[in-house]
């Protein structure tokens, strides 16, 4: 089962909104995900945990530490479009 979070800058609203939209897509290509959210802050320092962290594409940075160590960080420039998640889904290797 795949481990991913989203994350925003406070925690709360678009990190929820995030989530929901990539359950929606995950379950779509019938892949087995736990989806946790929080705020980039709190998100960056526990992303080591997870196979994934989805993020706007601004906040990518922050887990340059989490990268180096395997986790995929996929920015996203429209945080709402199931169609742009599914695609850094697919080209991230995430959907097998």
């Amino acid at each position: 089962m795949l481990k991913v979070i989203a994350a925003c800058g406070n925690g709360m609203g678009s990190s929820q909104m995030i989530k929901m939209k990539i359950t929606k897509v995950f379950k779509k290509l019938n892949v087995d995900v736990t989806v946790d959210h929080n705020s980039v802050g709190a998100a960056s320092s526990m992303a080591v945990n997870y196979d994934a962290v989805f993020v706007s594409q601004n906040f990518v940075d922050n887990f340059k530490t989490a990268a180096s160590k395997g986790v995929k960080i996929i920015g996203l420039k429209n945080l709402l479009s199931e169609q742009e998640i599914e695609e850094k889904i697919k080209e991230a290797g995430l959907d097998k």
